[in-house]
């Protein structure tokens, strides 16, 4: 299997055991080794006291981009640290797009950044997230 081919088969395994990731209507849009691109509507539900998109909202895309990314080689990974910076506001009807890209690989230790942009492209937030490996696969002979 070809990487990319491998990193989309863990994506997909791992999209169908989220089932906060489909709730928040996200898709995943491109994935390979060490990065991934995903995307979610902005919904009515998702709106602050404001009227744009709830900080938690935004947080779990970006954290939803990180995990497909540092799980793209077969290594179950978790989070380890992640810190995101707000710089634009995210309007209810918009589709909002992270993408992911692997910054540092050492050991069983990653570092990833993480974009997040309007539907007219503008930059909503910068997400970075440090991940740790498991000593198992995301995809096994069990794995639906």
């Amino acid at each position: 299997m070809s990487p990319d081919a491998l990193a989309w088969a863990c994506a997909e395994a791992m999209f169908r055991r989220d089932p906060t990731s489909r709730a928040l209507g996200m898709a995943i849009e491109a994935m390979g080794p060490g990065r991934a691109r995903v995307s979610m509507p902005v919904s009515d539900a998702m709106a602050n006291g404001h009227g744009s998109a709830h900080g938690g909202m935004i947080f779990a895309l970006a954290d939803s981009a990180f995990a497909f990314a540092c799980n793209s080689r077969n290594v179950a990974t978790v989070g380890q640290n992640c810190t995101i910076t707000y710089l634009a506001p995210a309007r209810v009807g918009e589709v909002l797009t992270a993408a992911a890209s692997e910054t540092a690989l050492v050991g069983r230790n990653g570092i990833y950044d993480v974009t997040v942009a309007g539907g007219d492209g503008r930059l909503v937030a910068t997400f970075r997230g440090q991940s740790a490996a498991l000593k198992m696969p995301v995809i096994t002979e069990e794995t639906p």
